[in-house]
């Protein structure tokens, strides 16, 4: 393939290729992540908690500890904690 613009052709394509190709893999992996949640649900886990799950584990612990302080906060603000500090129902 010609160089058009200073831009080699078979170097793009080879790129371009690539790219299509962990695209293809990251849908099939979304596919089977879905899988995997939908048979945990299945087996009665609730899939919402286990996503948060997911997401929390990926955060370091002083992430982990300032959203919870920051969800705290919250929901004090909103009265939505006891005197102790825990979380009450909302209603």
């Amino acid at each position: 393939m010609a160089n058009v613009g200073g831009i080699a052709g078979d170097r793009l394509r080879s790129f371009i290729e690539r790219i299509e190709r962990l695209e293809d893999e990251r849908r099939a992996l979304g596919e089977d992540i879905r899988e995997v949640y939908s048979e945990a649900k299945g087996a009665g886990f609730d899939v919402k908690i286990m996503r948060q799950i997911v997401r929390i584990r990926k955060l370091d612990q002083s992430e982990r500890d300032e959203q919870e302080a920051l969800l705290e906060t919250y929901l004090a603000a909103l009265g939505m904690t006891g005197g102790d500090g825990k979380q009450r129902a909302a209603g």
